[in-house]
């Protein structure tokens, strides 16, 4: 039988959050032309052009009549088969659609997205006589440009809202709407300037140069300039032709119009590095004993846990292990919490393999992430460092996962789904690859921890600092005797006061933390206690000085601050609380010769600006660091002599089952940038209660006692790691309704997992963005089947979805919660 001519149907999965794959025929002439992971490009619904990942090539029919695909954007596959089973187990366990995951997983650059395009119908006779003023101009634009976009019209019209005017033509069969596909991706180029062949040889050029030194010296001298600047390689960037002084843009002009010179454009790359390899890392004696632990454990297990202080040198572990992937001809994945850490550690591991170092990250924007996901795509050896989207790049040899401050809740993508743990699934994508994993950490989650007592991952320590440095001395500090005395001098005690004014006089740096940004967390009016709140979301606003602004952080409502009560009316109002821009404003006035750096989201928000902070702080520009959780991430600065923690309490009582948990990793792992060289560091911790046992076990870098409480806890009240958690959130703008839908919804639930199921609760925070919010948590056993109780919760929320009382509620599930 000639396969030429059979009928061949493609799976499909769409960038939409579709429960299912969607399939199409191929037309007999994309027969052999079309294979898994390509993209190309479909109509879905009436009139929507998208662009698609093939999964599955087949003869079978659907029960549905099939569209044919409208064309195939790549000659290869752009989404390689164990991304595809990355993808699969993804949905599956985060409980979303492979849409979902689609979109997190491609850059922006390579899905294609349909603009509406509105052109004359073809069947129009001409006749304008029954339109009025605006719809013929209308018609009158597209007959002189053919077609216009939806924006072009708004433009032609001067008006938003252009629907009415479209609707009534289309139905007067004078225009027609159309979709045109768009490749967002544009490859960069440059200008280059290339000698003809026609004048290689000698006798040609020297022709050249007498007629030029007669007739057009100023060619003659861009010529010369050219030929010494391009070298043997006779071709150079049209730029760097151009800087030279002896060259100019006139007489180079002329000279590719006479023909002696060529000009033409040559795609680049965005992210085409000149690093290259300068250094190797030599072990001390304890990191030779931790990376030969490694191994022991890889040779046994999947994964290991690396458990170090902090500056015990990591990093150097890390890059031997590196070394041998990349020898060896594969990739490795190097995933960290936050990108104000690949900041130092892109420099460090340059140093170490040049151009192999790729970075991948949201920073960047859509153009230079397609490039880093095309070289990724090369399947040539290279190290990845990135935030958690770099787990979605196309590798095809994984050798190695390095997961580090892997206790860090940042790698958790709370919106939207899929609401994947990065940690987690990296384990996962790992497994489809064969490759290994270690997981460092100074301060290891309890999960962690527990898998590594528990035989499930091997484990290594490192309870030295690197060099012979010692652990910082921490020292609590007591507000509450302070504020009874009225030692206070702003939110500084007088000791952390005098110890940032003595360490800035011996020429060392000081980092503050302060886990809350803006300038005050709220304005509070004296006589009646009101607090201004968000409109849309149950907060107070948070003041900003800079801005002179009230802010809702959460879905970033702004308003005047206000002069007097709104609902009182009198104007004694006072701020309440501080974040990092009143530390910075106060530490100003008390110690003006400070240089002092802000590091948190309102100052970060720039491409180059955490890059910038960082930088400045290295040189010793700034002398002061103030910041949020960003300053206590694995950062490595050699001259801090002491770090503040002003206000321990704020992280200690927060309404969480990890709260605990949470309190000493950011505590430790902030006291953990002092010292770090030869000279001993200090930390100051500010707190209402000195003795509380999360602050002691800090003091005494104490990680046992405090997981033996967790663990202790979480056995008691059913959580991880001995439970696991999903969590359903019922989301609606009517409160009663919500109300009733959350209650029906738990009590279906109830019928077939009983005491299982807890709520539904209001969280801590009711109403985001105009939506009432009520939460149903499910806990499960840990060796109960996660795939049948998956099942079962599934069929109770199709249900659910299909009830007619409650289809204006919206569900989200969030597999593991932080």
């Amino acid at each position: 039988m000639n396969t030429e001519r059979r009928d061949y149907f493609v799976d499909v999965i769409l960038p939409l959050a579709l429960p299912q794959t969607y399939t199409y025929r191929l037309p007999q002439s994309m027969n052999g032309a079309v294979f898994q992971g390509q993209r190309v490009v479909v109509q879905f619904g009436k009139s929507k052009m998208y662009s698609a990942i093939v999964k599955l090539v087949h003869e079978t029919a659907p029960k549905y009549t099939a569209k044919y695909i409208e064309a195939i954007l790549d000659a290869e596959p752009v989404v390689v088969e164990k991304q595809l089973e990355f993808w699969d187990w993804l949905s599956r366990y985060y409980m979303c659609t492979q849409g979902e995951v689609m979109i997190t997983a491609l850059p922006a650059g390579l899905r294609l997205t349909s603009e509406s395009k509105i052109g004359m119908s073809v069947s129009f006779d001409g006749n304008k006589d029954h339109l009025n003023e605006e719809e013929l101009n209308l018609v009158e634009a597209i007959e002189v440009r053919g077609v216009l976009t939806m924006e072009e019209v708004s433009t032609v019209l001067d008006r938003k809202t252009v629907y009415p005017v479209i609707r009534k033509l289309i139905a007067a069969d004078v225009i027609s709407v159309h979709e045109e596909i768009k490749e967002r991706y544009r490859p960069k180029y440059e200008s280059v300037i290339a000698l003809n062949d026609k004048y290689m040889s000698e006798d040609e050029m020297r022709a050249v140069f007498d007629k030029l030194e007669k007739r057009a010296f100023k060619q003659l001298e861009t010529l010369m300039a050219f030929i010494h600047l391009s070298g043997k390689a006779q071709e150079m960037r049209r730029a760097d032709l151009l800087a030279d002084r002896n060259a100019d843009a006139s007489a180079l002009a002329s000279l590719v119009k006479k023909g002696i010179l060529d000009s033409y454009d040559r795609e680049v790359s965005r992210i085409k590095s000149d690093a290259v390899a300068t250094k190797e890392a030599v072990l001390s004696t304890h990191q030779t004993s931790a990376l030969e632990k490694i191994k022991e454990g890889f040779a046994d297990k999947s994964t290991v846990l690396l458990h170090g202080v902090t500056s015990s040198g990591k990093t150097e572990v890390y890059t031997h292990l590196i070394r041998e992937q990349l020898e060896n001809g594969k990739q490795v994945l190097f995933l960290l919490p936050e990108i104000a850490l690949t900041t130092q550690l892109i420099g460090r591991l340059q140093e170490h393999f040049g151009a192999a170092v790729l970075i991948y990250h949201s920073r960047f924007n859509e153009q230079e992430r397609v490039e880093v996901y095309n070289e990724v795509l090369k399947k040539k050896p290279c190290v990845v460092i990135g935030a958690r989207s770099s787990l979605f790049l196309p590798y095809s040899n994984l050798g190695l996962i390095i997961i580090d401050e892997e206790h860090d809740p940042s790698f958790k993508q709370q919106d939207p789904a899929p609401r994947y743990n990065a940690r987690e699934s990296a384990l996962w994508l790992a497994k489809i690859h064969k490759a290994n994993t270690l997981l460092g950490s100074a301060t290891p989650s309890v999960e962690s921890y527990y898998n590594a007592k528990h035989g499930l991952y091997g484990y290594a320590t490192m309870t030295e600092r690197f060099g012979g440095a010692v652990l910082p001395k921490i020292f609590v500090a007591d507000v509450k005797e302070a504020t009874k005395r009225k030692m206070m001098k702003s939110v500084f005690t007088p000791y952390l006061l005098e110890r940032i004014d003595q360490v800035l006089a011996d020429g060392e740096q000081v980092i503050l933390f302060q886990n809350r940004r803006g300038f005050a967390p709220c304005i509070e009016c004296q006589t009646c206690g009101h607090v201004p709140h968000c409109v849309r979301c149950d907060v107070s606003l948070t003041y900003h000085k800079a801005a002179n602004q009230l802010r809702c952080h959460i879905c970033g409502f702004t308003s005047a601050p206000p002069t007097a009560c709104d609902a009182c009316g009198t104007t004694d109002l006072k701020l309440k609380g501080f974040g990092t821009e009143k530390i910075e404003e106060e530490l100003g006035l008390l110690l003006p010769a400070a240089r002092i750096a802000r590091m948190d989201l309102d100052t970060t928000r720039g491409k180059f600006s955490l890059q910038n902070i960082i930088a400045d702080f290295e040189s010793g520009k700034t002398n002061v660091l103030v910041g949020t959780q960003m300053v206590t991430k694995g950062l490595d600065f050699g001259n801090v002599g002491l770090v503040g923690i002003l206000s321990a309490d704020q992280i200690l009582n927060f309404p969480d089952f990890r709260s605990y948990e949470r309190a000493f990793q950011l505590m430790a792992q902030v006291s953990g940038r002092a010292g770090r060289r030869e000279k001993q560091g200090e930390v100051i911790i500010q707190s209402f209660n000195p003795q509380h046992f999360i602050i002691q076990c800090v003091v005494n870098n104490d990680y046992e006692t405090m997981y033996h409480n967790e663990l202790a806890d979480r056995m008691q009240f059913s959580y991880p790691p001995l439970f696991r958690l999903i969590r359903i959130t019922v989301k609606g703008k009517d409160a009663l309704l919500v109300d009733n839908g959350s209650f029906h919804l738990a009590s279906q639930l109830r019928t077939h997992m009983g005491s299982r199921i807890l709520g539904p609760e209001y969280p801590v925070v009711a109403r985001m963005r105009d939506e009432y919010i009520k939460n149903i948590l499910i806990k499960t056993e840990r060796e109960a089947s996660v795939v049948k109780i998956k099942d079962t919760i599934q069929t109770v929320l199709n249900d659910f979805k299909v009830h007619p009382d409650f289809k204006k509620l919206r569900l989200v599930i969030d597999v593991d919660p932080n």
